[in-house]
């Protein structure tokens, strides 16, 4: 054990949350259920769910409920690849409860990622569907495209390529190729076209997903107007994951390396950490941190599409107060207090506010940002949040002579 490490809490006094995205459609919430209650059968301690959105306890509310009973929670992420989610909203939301609840010790667990355990899973859902169509993969050629939901994360993006190489390595697929339903490319429809060309006797598309949801259906779907369009190729969708055992394997893993500070994320290519062509604005702690905050707002933009399945109901604003040493110690808890009061009292008020972590303004604060506008005001005292809560947040008038910023 390193100096940097710490030794990890008895078992007898430590629970871990299972974080899921959280759905409309509860069926996909009681797999993250299940999973935990799974799950805590093989590790032997509790195990609770929480949801980023959509569902209930929030993480906020799930590590609140483990921390009065044991003083150590481990955050484990049931995300398969490591996007937004993974690098902004749920470390906000546990920095966010260690500075609620300081005499617990809460570690933050990476995702699932890339593991044998589900390239092996993955291997079994394509011979389901090699055994649905009739064919043998050892006697004909078998092609599988790996449909994950896609990402503006070009790490994230990567790793779907990764787990489709992987699955190709070892077996006798003609070939394995990733594809992506939506956001990047290739688009499944320009995979399946592509893939035509080389003329293989079955297509096997793999939804890469954890429930069966509404992006599964567009991929089943996908895969059955290809099957339509070509009828000298045989193809079909599998299951997504589900509840498979295996992904117990992974998050068994991830709990250990979270309880003993050995977790490994992809720094190297993160664009939150360096700077990668393209994705120059998404670089930063702060501009991250923020983007977590404004997560509700932007998908509440699209709520005019019926079957989007991250359209839900967003406030119009979140207002993020720096509870960082520096800002605490100028009044900052006043401040959030004062504006919680303040929103709660006000019948026109629609906003979301919380602690944030630093926004880089140290010294000039409290800081208060409110987005999605983009305005920071600085040295804010507690008599000022009625103004800021009476003149922005009801009507949208900045207050000017609190302007620290706008972005």
């Amino acid at each position: 054990m390193t100096a940097t490490q710490s030794a990890p809490a008895s078992l007898d006094d430590e629970a871990v949350l299972l974080v899921g995205h959280g759905s409309r459609r509860e069926k996909s919430n009681e797999q993250v259920r299940t999973l935990a209650a799974d799950l805590e059968e093989r590790l032997g301690v509790p195990v609770d769910a929480g949801f980023l959105e959509l569902a209930e306890p929030a993480i906020d509310e799930a590590i609140t409920g483990l921390a009065s009973s044991v003083s150590a929670v481990t955050v484990v992420q049931l995300s398969l690849f490591a996007a937004s989610h993974v690098k902004t909203d749920v470390p906000l939301a546990v920095q966010q409860a260690r500075a609620a609840h300081e005499g617990t010790t809460i570690h933050s667990g990476a995702h699932l990622g890339v593991h044998p355990a589900i390239v092996d899973l993955l291997d079994d859902r394509a011979a389901a569907v090699e055994e649905r169509l009739g064919v043998d993969r050892a006697e004909a050629d078998v092609a599988v495209v790996l449909c994950a939901r896609g990402s503006s994360d070009p790490d994230a993006n990567a790793d779907a390529h990764k787990l489709a190489r992987l699955l190709y390595e070892g077996r006798e697929f003609d070939r394995v190729e990733a594809s992506f339903i939506g956001v990047t490319e290739p688009v499944l429809s320009e995979t399946l076209h592509d893939l035509a060309k080389t003329r293989p006797d079955a297509v096997v598309v793999l939804p890469y997903m954890l429930g069966d949801g509404v992006l599964t259906g567009r991929i089943r779907d996908g895969a059955d107007e290809f099957d339509d369009e070509y009828p000298y190729v045989d193809a079909a969708a599998g299951d997504p994951l589900g509840t498979d055992p295996r992904l117990l394997d992974v998050l068994g893993d991830r709990w250990q390396e979270a309880r003993t500070d050995s977790v490994d994320m992809s720094c190297d290519t993160c664009k939150y950490k360096v700077e990668l062509d393209g994705y120059e604005e998404d670089q930063g702690g702060a501009r991250a941190m923020l983007r977590a905050l404004t997560h509700q707002a932007e998908h509440a933009d699209r709520a005019d599409v019926d079957d989007d399945p991250h359209v839900h109901d967003a406030p119009e604003k979140h207002v993020a107060v720096c509870t960082n040493q520096t800002c605490a110690a100028d009044g900052a808890p006043a401040v959030l207090e004062r504006l919680r009061q303040a929103a709660r009292d006000s019948d026109e008020c629609d906003a979301r506010i919380t602690r944030s972590s630093c926004l880089g303004r140290c010294g000039e604060g409290p800081m208060v940002a409110v987005y999605p506008d983009g305005v920071w005001y600085g040295g804010v005292d507690a008599d000022d949040a009625e103004r800021v809560v009476s003149h922005h947040l009801d009507r949208d008038r900045i207050v000017s002579g609190l302007v620290d910023q706008t972005l």
